[in-house]
Order: C-alpha cells, then structure tokens, then sequence
C-alpha cells in the first residue's frame, strides 16, 4: 500500500513540474503565432487524443511528463518536407526566445505559487538562535541564544534552512558572521568544526524560533524558499563540479520517487494528511526549481542551449544554419539519453546495492 501511495504521489509530482513547463512553451508559442504540431501529457504510446485546428492533444501510456512540439523544430515536424507561415523557424527571433524561455520561466511560477500555499500553513524556521552550545565555535566567537543571524561570509541568511544550506557546502575555514542582537548589529568571526557523523560543518547552534506568515509577509517569505531551493541547486551543482559530490549522493526519478517521496512519506504519514501533503508541496517546489535551473544552462538539447543559438542569431543578424545546430542538440540528446540510463543504474545500485 505504501509503494502504491509513493508512486502515486510521485507521478503527481513530476507531472505537474514537467507539464508546467510545457505549458509555458505552448501558452508563448500560441501568442506568437507559432504552429503546436501536438501538445501531450505523459510519454510513450498514445492512449487518447483530439485534433483542434492545428494542434493536437493527445494522452500517452506513461503518466509521467509531457511534451509541446512545433512544427520545424530542428527540422522536424514539417508539414509534407515544407515549412507553413507558422513554422517555428518562421516566427521573429524575440518570439522565438521568449517561447523557449517560457518553459523555465513557468517553472519558476509554479515555484512561487507552491510557496505561497505553504507558507500559509506552515510556520517559517527564523535565524533566530535557540541555543548555543557550550565550547562551540559559536560561543567562542560571542554569540548567545536570541541572536538573529544576518548574514555569514556576505551571504544574507533568511531563513533558518539557509544557515543550513550554508553548513552544508561550506567548504570550511573563517567565516564572518553578522548578527542582531537587542537591535544593534554586530559582526564576529569563527570557524565551523567538521562533524563526520552529520557530514558537514558545524557552528554549534540550534535554530527554535517559528515564524507564523501573515498577510504581505506571505509574499517574502514565499520569496525566501524558493530563494533557498535556487541557491541550493546553484550550489549542488558547484558541488557536482568540483568532485565534492560522489555517485551515492546523485539521483534519477527512480531514486527520487523511493528515497525521496518514500521516505518523507513514512516519515510524516502519522502526523496527519495536510503535514503529508506540505512535505510534498515542499518535494515539488524543489523539482520544480531544478528543472527549471537546469533547463537554463547552455547545453545542448536543452532550452539554455537552443537560446545560445537564438542569442547568436540576434547577434549575427542571422540565424545559425538549422541543419548545423539540429546535430548539436542531436548530440546533445543523445548524451542526455545515455546519461539516464547511467542514473537508472545509478538509483538501482543505491537502492538495492
């Protein structure tokens, strides 16, 4: 029963994250006039669809994504080898950008809607310190519990997760904290102390004080998690990059959908249904903003490489030749495809290995 409610609950997840974002592609591409060839919901065979005037509605097997598919897109799509008015390569340069851009943009909307329904019924971790432990960095360095952290190494702390966050990739030595106290700021300095059992760094501090949002302070604070789930994607890719992240630490959907969902699932089923349903909102939020990061960066077959190569036709005056730049993302699928089946392997061994 468990595995039939995470499975569930994650194929409503990664549905909504990827189908927002196609839908971002299709609301832009209809206001500029481009051609959807088809717009679908899920992937695989075709279970369902509708033809209405130029675009095709369909939904497929696999309830999990989606796609929006215009006519002409890397050379594919045409109707009869030839290319209508509406084409995608037809349409203006900036219609082109922002239909392509849409689809992360939409990402991020999702974001802050999601965030907006969770802060409302849930309370807000403030950098508000609740205790500092004795012979800690932090007591060394001055601070006492009702400090308010402002910020640590230049970077604004503003809420409790982002101090996490902030242990969490540090890579260790001095930092500078700015702190409030009684209403003065003060600066200090210290050095967290690597924990092995936590895996990261610590400063000695503990974090209590719980924010009830309301009214305009909605907003801000909806701004501030999805703020935290953007710089934390920012950062595991740093990360990523500079080796600091081994392969158990890497996940696909697979792994996602049981050592995520699952697990988070198990852990908050007992407190009722609304704590399970704002873990999940939570889960979405951070997918949500990860696709969308993601899908920004300048790599081929992704929405961040296809407006590389729109950017460099609004430099050049002209565009990239198509069948040029359909290899590029071609090989950049067919990178991404053989990169999947490395993550499925991937969650396979950390799951069962």
């Amino acid at each position: 029963m468990n595995m039939v409610v995470t499975i569930v609950f994650f194929i409503l997840i990664f549905s909504v994250v990827v189908i927002s974002h196609e839908f971002g592609h299709f609301l832009l591409a209809k206001a500029n006039g481009i051609h959807v060839v088809e717009f679908s919901v899920g992937m695989g065979p075709t279970l369902f669809s509708y033809q209405r005037k130029e675009t095709k509605y369909s939904l497929r097997l696999l309830p999990i994504g989606g796609a929006c598919m215009f006519e002409g897109e890397d050379g594919v799509n045409t109707k009869e080898g030839e290319l209508s008015p509406g084409a995608f390569p037809n349409a203006p340069v900036w219609g082109r950008i922002s239909t392509v851009a849409a689809g992360p943009i939409f990402n991020f909307f999702l974001a802050i809607i999601i965030a907006l329904i969770m802060v409302q019924f849930m309370s807000i971790n403030d950098t508000t310190l609740s205790e500092v432990s004795e012979g800690s960095p932090a007591k060394e360095a001055g601070l006492q519990a009702g400090d308010r952290i402002l910020s640590i190494d230049g970077e604004k702390m503003c809420i409790g997760s982002d101090i996490t966050l902030f242990t969490v990739t540090t890579k260790g030595g001095m930092v500078e904290v700015k702190y409030e106290r009684d209403g003065q700021k003060y600066t200090t300095e210290l050095t967290p102390l690597y924990d092995e059992q936590e895996g990261r760094y610590l400063m000695g501090v503990a974090l209590g004080e719980q924010v009830d949002v309301r009214g305009f302070d909605n907003l801000r604070y909806a701004w501030y998690e999805m703020r935290y789930f953007t710089k934390a994607t920012f950062k595991s890719l740093g990360m990523l990059i500079g080796g600091r992240v081994g392969r158990k630490d890497v996940a696909g959907p697979v792994g996602i959908a049981v050592n995520v969902v699952g697990k988070t699932y198990e852990a908050t089923k007992e407190y009722g249904w609304l704590t399970v349903l704002l873990n999940m909102l939570n889960i979405t939020l951070m997918l949500t903003v990860n696709l969308g990061i993601l899908n920004l960066l300048p790599l081929p077959a992704l929405d961040g490489g296809r407006l590389v190569f729109l950017l460099l036709e609004v430099v050049r005056g002209k565009p990239v030749p198509p069948e040029k730049e359909g290899m590029v993302h071609l090989a950049g699928l067919v990178f991404f495809m053989a990169l999947m089946v490395f993550v499925f392997f991937n969650d396979l061994v950390n799951i069962f290995g």
